[in-house]
């Protein structure tokens, strides 16, 4: 019997393909990298058949460094950057517009109208979201306005929308597929969590008709098989989540209270809150954290917008460091009375904000201030950020387990960065053997459906500690840091006044 796991991780800059054995260790990994598409301020693209394209190539390129055959794995799981929004051709299966990705704001303008009208309680109550930009409804009906002649031939059946996962799964099966699962569902702002189902109100409301919406399934189950010549045979994809949703499985957070961050090009707080979905009181989100056997568990999730696309700036924008790595050695030399602040509000600022028109800024630099600063700065914000997402859902769902972060992605290989978070959240901050949970958790999800893998709780008991962070004791100078970041925040939302 095929004895491997494969996992496709579809994010925002890249694509990974992951080989695990059925144990889910770490066989071997292939990533590619596409671009990025900025065709106005705040409007974010990727072309579709870069995506595709990675996906395929990384899938091979794995296969052929583990020496192993389409015949050798047993299952397939994806999971990708959520909301990032794509409308093709059912006949074809191209894409009629480019993808419009998760942190895109072209829609906030519509999104001011539906609140205008009064539509944010209804899709807070229905959907646990927020009326957002940020969500996949509004950029469906935008390309459907915006393309010519899309809306007509979306009513009559002709075109499909997906999240990337969908789109994967159907040029995967060769359109034999239309599907994807409860967590990705979610992300619409047309999905009635409680009922698991579309709303026909909210789709009338954001203009989304039934005919392009995809199937909704268990985040583990069986989603179809591949085309045979794609990957040298024919590989069951038993395994579809959102990558946050995916890392909280490979995390391990089963139990209600527990709390994970994934650190990317954003960053993104998920805490388990059961079987029954709870509205936060702090402008957090209600979401699906997973859906196994047709029964439901939600989390509070919360969005940091830019975490490592700040370091990412840092290289790409103004060319002050040549690799990500660089920042930890420049954050400890940095000079330590200075108190520079940067607030990367590049694309407005997610939760517990949620302000679209806020704008980055650069605080407290002074003559003296050169790149080791700004790197530092870069750094910290994501611990401030997480901060605040911390206080907020330890408001909403205070338990004692929730005290222990546990954190993944690619920024947790800094031990300068974690120690950071640890100081100012005042909690511990675990970090797990794998750090690249998401794939992990797609894996799991696919070896779970095939019959490799363990139950949940089996499989929490096998999760492993990298190293604990532990705060060390400045409170008064947690506070003072923290009372900065919030003048800084203030700022950039007020448009630097």
């Amino acid at each position: 019997m095929a004895g491997h796991i494969l996992a496709v991780d579809q994010g925002t800059t890249s694509t990974r393909a992951i080989l695990f054995t059925a144990a889910l260790d770490v066989v071997a990994v292939a990533q590619k990298e596409f671009p990025q598409h900025f065709p106005e301020p705040g409007w974010v693209e990727h072309d579709p058949e870069d995506l595709w394209a990675t996906t395929i190539a990384t899938v091979n390129e794995v296969l052929a460094r583990a020496d192993l055959k389409a015949s050798d794995v047993a299952a397939l799981g994806i999971t990708n950057q959520r909301e990032t929004t794509v409308v093709w051709d059912r006949q074809t299966g191209r894409a009629i517009h480019n993808a419009i990705v998760w942190q895109d704001r072209r829609t906030a303008e519509r999104c001011a109208e539906l609140k205008v009208q009064g539509a944010e309680e209804l899709v807070s109550a229905r959907t646990g979201l927020i009326v957002d930009s940020y969500f996949s409804g509004t950029k469906i009906a935008w390309i459907l306005d915006q393309v010519p002649g899309a809306r007509d031939r979306a009513e009559r059946g002709e075109l499909a929308f997906g999240t990337v996962d969908s789109f994967l799964l159907w040029r995967m099966t060769g359109g034999a597929v239309h599907a994807t699962d409860a967590t990705n569902a979610s992300r619409s702002m047309i999905y009635d969590i409680a009922k698991g189902a579309y709303d026909p109100e909210l789709m009338r409301l954001v203009g989304v008709p039934e005919a392009v919406l995809p199937e909704v399934r268990d985040s583990s189950c069986d989603f179809g098989t591949t085309l045979p010549h794609l990957f040298g045979g024919a590989i069951r994809v038993c395994g579809i989540a959102g990558d946050q949703q995916a890392a909280v499985v490979g995390q391990a957070c089963f139990r209600p209270g527990m709390m994970k961050v994934t650190y990317g090009t954003g960053a993104f707080a998920l805490l388990n809150i059961g079987e029954t979905p709870v509205a936060s009181r702090n402008r957090l989100l209600t979401t699906v954290a997973y859906q196994l056997n047709g029964r439901r568990t939600y989390a509070l999730e919360g969005a940091i917008f830019v975490a490592g696309a700040a370091v990412q700036w840092l290289r790409d924008g103004l060319g002050i460091i040549k690799t990500a790595s660089e920042t930890q050695a420049l954050a400890e030399a940095a000079d330590p009375g200075q108190d520079v602040y940067l607030v990367p509000a590049f694309v407005g600022l997610g939760a517990p904000y949620w302000d679209s028109e806020a704008r980055g800024m650069l605080t407290g630099i002074t003559r003296g201030t050169g790149r080791a600063e700004i790197a530092r700065a870069a750094l910290e914000s994501v611990g401030y950020q997480t901060h605040d997402l911390y206080t907020a859902m330890r408001a909403d769902w205070p338990t004692d387990e929730s005290a222990v972060l546990r954190v993944d992605g690619g920024m947790v290989a800094s031990d300068w960065a974690m120690q950071f978070l640890a100081d100012m959240l005042g909690a511990p901050v675990d970090r797990p053997v794998i750090a690249e949970t998401t794939a992990l958790g797609a894996a799991y999800l696919a070896g779970l459906e095939a019959g490799l893998c363990p139950p949940p709780d089996q499989f929490g008991r096998g999760w492993k500690l990298d190293r604990r962070f532990t705060p060390s004791e400045l409170d008064g100078d947690r506070a003072r840091k923290l009372d900065g970041w919030h003048r800084a925040v203030a700022r950039a939302r007020s448009g630097g006044g």
